[in-house]
């Protein structure tokens, strides 16, 4: 006979126990005062026992991951060391989904560039454009696919400060709100020469003071009144030439880039230079890069991101220069000009 809803009710539940009892037991006990600590330091809240399963068995596989990888560059096989972060109870997916968002447009147009190379003698050997003021401060973009949006924004910040001699932070809503008949999708992804784009035909970008970031997609509400900065026009860089990104990060300000961030080991990045071989040409985040140079012989981009503080070193991430374009950083380089 077919069992009475009581008693379904009470073979799920008692399923779901056994379920939880099951991974549970394959949980590492020791771990139960850091995972918890962890959930906390980041206000970490599941819906269920069996979503807390889940981002548990994550969070210990990323936690693996990460320990392995620092006890090998412990022993000098790597230049660069992990940590754990906010992300360590989300899947590869996950992370893609929520803090990237980049689509490049299938019909650049690279000429003709106005970007000229010069001799090269002018370019200095490293540069860090946060010591120039030319540089904000490190946004948390959340769970919305707008990378796109704050790259851009820094872009624009950049050529403002060096224009102006003012450091203003531009309203990257503004331009999830509004930029999307020109290819953007909000938080659904986009890309920054789209935005340089809007703002070139809109006249003009509102100060993220009167235009604050909520995470999400709005109704789009720019006011002339608030405009903290213009845009006339915008060049890509050749493609895949880190010669060609290195004399224009020496000279020109900071640059849009677009880099591959889907490797396990990205997202817990902490400090040195991040080489992975593993890494692809496949693009699918949006990032500003603020500079390069060389750590322990290692040459690399200084790029900030725009998922908070607790990423990275402090935000920030050094990434292999002159590895044959790793991660597709020099694939699309665009700047904005005022």
């Amino acid at each position: 006979s077919e069992p009475t809803e009581g008693q379904s009710l009470m073979l799920g539940s008692l399923l779901l126990v056994s379920l939880c009892a099951g991974a549970a037991a394959s949980f590492d006990s020791r771990l139960d005062v850091h995972w918890n600590l962890w959930k906390k330091t980041h206000g970490k809240m599941y819906r269920n026992e069996v979503e807390d399963v889940r981002r548990r068995e994550l969070w210990e596989k990323n936690l693996m991951l990460i320990t392995m990888h620092n006890l090998e560059a412990s022993m000098g096989l790597h230049t660069y060391e992990l940590s754990m972060n906010f992300m360590g109870d989300l899947t590869g997916e996950e992370i893609l989904q929520h803090f990237a968002g980049l689509s490049p447009p299938t019909d650049i147009q690279r000429a003709p560039s106005s970007f000229v190379r010069t001799s090269g003698a002018a370019v200095p050997d490293t540069m860090d454009w946060r010591e120039k003021g030319c540089v904000t401060s490190v946004k948390m973009q959340g769970s919305c696919g707008s990378c796109w949006a704050f790259s851009a924004a820094g872009a624009l910040e950049g050529q403002l400060a060096k224009t102006t001699g003012k450091l203003v932070d531009l309203s990257p809503q503004n331009l999830v709100d509004c930029s999307s008949k020109y290819g953007n999708h909000g938080c659904n992804g986009g890309f920054m020469s789209n935005a340089f784009q809007y703002v070139i035909d809109n006249h003009g970008i509102d100060s993220d003071a009167s235009y604050p970031y909520t995470g999400q997609t709005q109704q789009c509400h720019y006011n002339p009144a608030n405009r903290a900065a213009n845009c006339s026009t915008y060049s890509f860089l050749p493609d895949g030439d880190e010669g060609a990104l290195k004399e224009a990060l020496g000279t020109i300000g900071p640059i849009s880039v677009a880099i591959d961030a889907k490797r396990p080991k990205f997202a817990f990045y902490r400090s040195g230079v991040y080489d992975d071989p593993s890494c692809t040409q496949d693009v699918n985040h949006g990032v500003l890069a603020v500079g390069y140079g060389t750590l322990n012989g290692q040459d690399y981009w200084l790029v900030k991101n725009s998922w908070g503080t607790y990423f990275g070193d402090g935000g920030y991430i050094r990434m292999a220069r002159n590895k044959n374009d790793q991660c597709g950083i020099a694939r699309y380089a665009c700047y904005p000009i005022m």
